[in-house]
């Protein structure tokens, strides 16, 4: 049987009888939210309703990510677990990024090459069979994995959506894709399972350990790609119009 001695975050799996009863109640974790939520005053924000509306968004999907009996449910599947980091990297920091963008500055190159960088490195890292089982054993490392992957995902957003050349942006969100498509092919394609928090607890919701795990790969794979992807359309087609517009204003 697996050793629950070391308990993750979230708690032990439930049984699917009691997951709607499995909320987080972490008092310091409800303290945290709502102090988070005092950044809607930031100066900032003052008389932007759109950048205002971004960030309470943030906070809505945060506290459906830890709050919420998904925390639990992560505990049990790893396709679930999955989810809950595409929240973070994808939602989260896209939001927050927005609610709070970069301004025009010089290096903006070299920044955005750091920013992905960073953010599929700590992506790849925490998704390592032993770093995840490491994370999940120790509430301090648990947080560092939260706040690395989402901390690494809002600076390369802020970045993306920075003022600069439409193209570069396009392929920063490429790169990103690349990275994040190669994780979950590989995630769906491991011929055993490789996370073994989730090989007792995945058949309790009528899952083999390595269907999970091919589950959580095709999340990784496609739904965790679509913010990316389509602001790299948007870029592409931002650029395309642009060199449509230049050759319409070209004297013949």
């Amino acid at each position: 049987m697996q050793d629950w001695t070391s308990v993750p975050y979230c708690g032990t799996p439930p049984q699917p009888t009691d997951l709607l009863l499995a909320w987080n109640l972490d008092p310091w974790l409800i303290l945290a939210l709502a102090l988070a939520a005092m950044g809607r005053f930031h100066p900032a924000l003052a008389g932007d309703n759109a950048r205002r509306r971004c960030f309470d968004l943030a906070l809505v999907v945060a506290a459906l990510a830890f709050l919420s009996p998904l925390c639990a449910l992560s505990s049990a599947l790893f396709s679930v677990r999955i989810v809950h980091h595409v929240l973070l990297v994808s939602a989260i920091a896209p939001l927050l990024a927005a609610a709070f963008p970069a301004p025009s500055r010089p290096l903006a190159g070299a920044r955005l090459v750091l920013g992905v960088l960073a953010a599929s490195a700590t992506l790849w890292f925490w998704h390592a069979p032993a770093a995840y089982a490491a994370a999940l054993s120790d509430d301090h490392l648990y947080w560092l994995m939260e706040l690395t992957l989402v901390g690494s995902a809002v600076f390369v957003w802020r970045e993306l959506q920075s003022p600069g050349a439409l193209m570069r942006t396009a392929l920063g969100h490429v790169a990103l894709i690349v990275s994040m498509g190669l994780l979950g092919a590989l995630l769906t394609f491991a011929p055993a399972p490789l996370y073994a928090l989730h090989i007792v607890a995945a058949p309790i919701y009528g899952l083999t350990p390595l269907e999970d795990q091919q589950l959580a790969g095709l999340v990784m794979w496609v739904p965790a790609i679509v913010p990316n992807l389509l602001a790299a359309l948007l870029s592409l087609d931002r650029v395309v119009n642009a060199a449509e517009g230049g050759r319409l204003a070209s004297p013949a």
